[in-house]
């Protein structure tokens, strides 16, 4: 098959090697995984935050890049919901909707692709740790991805997933809520945390690196003994 990637802006920026841990994945599987450039952000900032003229012409882009794509992979449910569930109605009653419609249609989050699509819950992977799986709000809600992440991370030889309490709890990072209420996106960060220490895991790997990148940062504050990392990461490695 061949796999077109959107890489999100602050993978692209700040985690790259998740995005090259994706492409290490589909690679293995023998799929051609095409990246578009071109593409640069799926405009969920800009919507979020009422700005919808703003974000459609970000997303604009996208539409056009993936027009003759057979399926678009991302490694972010948050991005992922937007493409899927809000573009369609970011383009409602315009020339593009049927455009967006479409994209919809064939736009998958990373692990939802691997079990859903292609079948596929054993990648060979061996990571000797213990983990606990954090589930990111767009994902967990809006895409229905939960039990994905877990079917692949049990087949990860030398990984034990210990599951947190309250395990679809919010980490409280939301985009533009962390930087509006910073006071309450901590302190749901803080409750996270408490929950995701309880197991005694050395990660907390996610399908979204935004809910990581926030928590890592209240980890390094804490200087507690724990790392985040990208479901893509544990699955490319050997």
């Amino acid at each position: 098959m061949r796999v077109s990637l959107f890489i999100p802006c602050f993978i692209d920026q700040l985690y790259p090697r998740v995005g090259i841990s994706v492409v290490e994945v589909l690679e293995r599987l023998g799929h051609q995984v095409r990246f578009a450039e071109s593409v640069t952000c799926c405009g969920q900032p800009a919507f979020n935050s009422g700005f919808w003229d703003e974000s459609r012409q970000v997303a604009e882009r996208a539409i056009h890049a993936f027009q003759n794509a057979e399926a678009v992979v991302i490694p972010s449910g948050s991005c992922g919901a937007m493409i899927r569930v809000f573009y369609p109605e970011l383009f409602a009653n315009t020339p593009l909707q049927s455009q967006a419609t479409a994209l919809a249609a064939k736009t998958f989050e990373f692990s939802e692709f691997l079990v859903d699509k292609l079948g596929v819950t054993d990648l060979g992977a061996k990571f000797d740790a213990t983990v606990t799986f954090h589930d990111g709000c767009h994902g967990l809600r809006e895409l229905n991805v939960k039990t994905q992440p877990r079917k692949l991370l049990e087949h990860v030889r030398g990984l034990k997933l210990a599951e947190m309490n309250d395990t679809a709890t919010c980490c409280g990072f939301g985009g533009t809520f962390a930087v509006k209420f910073p006071m309450i996106s901590t302190a749901m960060g803080e409750a996270k945390l408490s929950n995701a220490s309880g197991t005694s895991a050395q990660y907390i790997v996610s399908n979204d690196s935004s809910c990581l990148m926030h928590l890592q940062g209240l980890i390094d504050r804490q200087g507690l003994p724990m790392k985040t990392l990208h479901l893509a990461e544990v699955l490319a490695s050997r």
